[in-house]
C-alpha cells in the first residue's frame, strides 16, 4: 500500500527549498528551489508540486532562536502554514529547523562542492535534513 508523500519547505527571505518523501517515508530526496517572490508565484508553484507529487501534508521548517524562542522568522513561516492551509487547503506542520542550513552547507562542503554550487543547492538540501528529522522521529514513535 503507497502511502502519501510528504513536501518539505526551508523558508527563506528569497528563495524556498523544497524536498520531498518517498510514497513510503522512509527516505527525502532535495527537489528544488524555489524564488519566494512574486509571492503568488510561489503559492501557484508549490500548489503545483502538492498535486504533482499527491503530497498529503506540507511540512515547514520552523526557525529559532538559539533561546529557543520564535522570532520574527518563525512567525513569518507560521504565517504562510496558515496561508498555505487557508488558501490553498492542504494540511500543515511545522519542525524544528535547528542548524539545519549549517548541516546542509557542512555536507555540501565534505562533498567537495564548490562555494557556488553550494549557493545553489544548499536550500534545497536544507529541506531535505528538515524532512529527514521529521521522518525518523515518525519512525521512532511508530516503534
Amino acid at each position: 500500500m503507497a502511502l502519501k508523500r510528504i513536501l518539505a519547505l526551508d523558508v527563506g527571505e528569497k528563495r524556498v527549498g523544497v524536498a520531498v518523501s518517498d510514497p513510503l517515508g522512509l527516505s527525502a530526496q532535495p527537489l528544488m528551489v524555489l524564488p519566494r517572490r512574486p509571492h503568488a508565484a510561489f503559492l501557484s508553484a508549490l500548489e503545483g508540486l502538492v498535486r504533482e507529487y499527491e503530497a498529503e501534508m506540507v511540512l515547514l521548517g520552523l526557525p529559532r532562536r538559539t533561546t529557543g524562542q520564535k522570532g520574527p522568522e518563525a512567525q513569518r513561516v507560521l504565517a504562510l502554514a496558515r496561508e498555505i492551509t487557508m488558501k490553498l487547503g492542504f494540511r500543515c506542520e511545522t519542525w524544528d529547523e535547528w542548524l539545519t542550513t549549517v548541516a546542509a552547507e557542512r555536507v555540501l562542503l565534505e562533498g567537495g562542492l564548490s562555494r557556488r554550487s553550494r549557493r545553489q543547492v544548499v536550500d534545497k538540501t536544507a529541506a531535505a535534513l528538515i524532512l529527514d528529522g521529521y521522518l525518523n522521529y515518525l519512525r521512532n514513535s511508530n516503534q
